[in-house]
């Protein structure tokens, strides 16, 4: 298992990408990687490019891989009371990543506050962050899973790992009995209800049998 899949960074959408929120993430210690603006200010400190690093990042080019500062802006005051803002450089750097599409010549700018990934994996980490957009889109439309039942950490991975164990049964059912995935869970949903009854029917001491008579 590669350094990929043991720490995965937490991969932030482009609206959490204020540097503010970047450096409090830093202090921290959370490790985030967020797709930047390519008009971003920064002062870079040092390149972690070599002369012969290879430079074919699978679907990019990696162009850049630097060590940076990065610009704030700061409110304030002047001597009539109007606020205006004045950018500095913050004390936490950061990774600045820029990749060249090799399907479209799109550049793409990317900043993490992890020194310890390579530029592939990140880029290959920012890339899956649509795949979990999508896992988390099944779990909503097709399981209905509309809202989280517990916000702890252990009730939150409970609620997830029965979500997919119950997916995966759905699946099953579906490919056993030939049938769309809308009737697999539909019928699955009504055999899992009739059995519950039933086993409560037994335990009751009565017959389920006279329960489901047809």
């Amino acid at each position: 298992m590669n350094a990929f899949m043991i720490s995965f960074p937490n991969c932030m959408d482009r609206g959490l990408q204020s540097t503010r929120n970047m450096q409090a993430f830093s202090a921290n210690a959370i490790t985030f990687i967020c797709r930047s603006k390519e008009n971003k200010k920064f002062v870079e400190l040092e390149s972690f490019i070599t002369e012969d690093q290879e430079l074919d990042i699978g679907g990019s080019v990696l162009l850049k891989d630097s060590k940076v500062q990065l610009y704030t802006g700061v409110v304030v005051n002047n001597k009539q009371g109007n606020k205006h803002f004045r950018h500095e450089l913050v004390d936490s750097p950061f990774r600045l990543i820029i990749v060249e599409s090799k399907l479209d010549d799109k550049k793409y700018w990317f900043l993490t506050n992890d020194f310890k990934l390579s530029a592939r994996e990140i880029a290959q980490a920012y890339r899956r962050r649509w795949d979990i957009e999508v896992f988390f889109r099944f779990l909503k439309q097709e399981l209905n899973v509309s809202h989280l039942v517990s916000l702890n950490k252990n009730g939150i991975q409970v609620m997830l790992y029965m979500t997919l164990i119950v997916a995966m049964l759905v699946l099953i059912y579906k490919k056993a009995n030939n049938i769309g995935y809308k009737t697999a869970k539909r019928r699955f949903a009504m055999e899992v209800r009739d059995l519950a009854i039933a086993l409560i029917v037994v335990q009751c001491g009565g017959d389920p049998g006279l329960f489901f008579k047809t």
